[in-house]
């Protein structure tokens, strides 16, 4: 591992004054694949003039960290996660000039802003997505987090490492947020909620009147219902096993629900409500049947978007069942450029038109591995971790 802290005690970054300008944390780090997180202490290097060190107030919880916590995705450990911030800025580099001590921000995914994708206003598809956001390190290969004097730590996930006290974030992927609303809240922002209703709003451009189905009714696919309704879709059938949460996106903008248990054929449960089949499917569970099931529901010149396989998912589709203009998109991020996206979910917030924090629970931020088996359990659909000044 390329690292900063292997850098002489003389290089330390310090002050005009010649006081170090380190910052002690206290972070919940994963040693190993599928261990729970340990509370440890660690030190934040001053941040570089592009970046920004953040005093994190909420975490959200993701899949995502599930995933990398189990080794589906391999992102370096010992690592410090989290990567749905919110918090205020505590310093800034010398080259940020948006952002200011005191401000309230939401952290993001992060990207190299240099790539063609980045330079199109798609920074999502990143020509160095991997990099930047599951290497563990900061695009130059060091990192600015240690243990104990030990170089033996992985951080910067997706820019950020939220899961800790204090947060170095990259100026691209820190996002001012408006002072009125409860940071506590505005986390989920930064990837799940914003994945949701971008796959619908940007990446599949939903329009008004269109049919819409969404498999896997958790944090990213109710964020989906919410913007399908904001979309002002005529039909939003919502596809699950749980008919709590079906109910619940009823509530919050589905025309339709239909449970999955016991349906032979999922996508003619679908036709019985549009017999032509639907315009927009998202799938958002990452189950191989729903790939299966979401084709078969297609109408002609229909668009399937996904967010969630990968490689350990088997999902395969035979491209002969495509052949009447349908189309599969993969999704990240929604396709969404955060510094536009998430101030837009605010403004529908406010407005009651994205009720996003229906969604939440909270725990305090050392109960870290409790909120990760609620999840994985389907007890809670966001879990959201708050610190208190005990953490620090």
């Amino acid at each position: 591992m390329t690292s900063s802290r292997n850098s002489e005690a003389a290089n330390i970054p310090r002050d005009p004054h010649g006081q170090s300008t380190t910052t002690r944390a206290r972070a919940a780090v994963v040693e190993k694949k599928d261990a729970p997180f340990v509370m440890q202490d660690v030190t934040v290097e001053a941040p570089r003039p592009d970046e920004v060190l953040v005093r994190m107030v909420a975490t959200g919880i993701c899949a995502t960290d599930a995933h990398v916590r189990q080794q589906l995705m391999p992102t370096p450990l010992p690592a410090i996660l989290g990567h749905e911030g919110a918090g205020i800025v505590v310093r800034t580099g010398a080259s940020v000039t948006h952002l200011k001590p005191g401000d309230h921000v939401v952290l993001s995914y992060h990207s190299c802003g240099q790539c063609k994708p980045c330079l199109s206003s798609h920074a999502a598809y990143c020509e160095k997505v991997w990099e930047a956001n599951f290497a563990g390190a900061r695009l130059d290969g060091s990192i600015g987090v240690e243990r104990n004097g030990a170089d033996d730590l992985y951080a910067h996930f997706f820019g950020q490492s939220s899961f800790a006290t204090y947060a170095l974030a990259h100026q691209r992927n820190t996002i001012k947020v408006p002072s009125d609303i409860p940071l506590e809240i505005l986390g989920p922002l930064g990837c799940g909620f914003q994945t949701g209703a971008g796959a619908i709003l940007k990446a599949m451009k939903v329009p008004v009147g269109a049919t819409v189905a969404v498999f896997g009714v958790g944090a990213v696919g109710l964020a989906a219902i919410m913007a399908a309704k904001v979309a002002d879709a005529a039909t939003v059938i919502a596809i699950d096993v749980n008919a709590e949460r079906l109910e619940l996106a009823r509530e919050l903008g589905a025309t339709h629900a239909v449970n999955a248990v016991g349906q032979a054929d999922v996508s003619a449960a679908i036709r019985q409500l549009e017999p032509r089949g639907v315009e927009f499917v998202l799938d958002t569970s990452g189950r191989a049947a729903n790939l299966d099931a979401g084709v078969g529901a297609l109408a002609p010149m229909g668009h399937f978007g996904f967010v969630a396989f990968n490689a350990h998912s088997g999902a395969m589709v035979d491209a002969s069942r495509l052949t009447v203009g349908q189309t599969l998109q993969g999704i990240i991020q929604g396709d969404a450029v955060s510094a536009l996206m998430i101030p837009e979910l605010i403004g529908l917030y406010r407005t009651g038109r994205f009720p996003f924090d229906r969604l939440i629970t909270f725990y305090d931020f050392a109960d870290i591995n409790q909120a990760f088996e609620d999840v994985a359990t389907g007890r809670v659909i966001k879990a959201v971790l708050r610190f208190d000044a005990t953490d620090a």
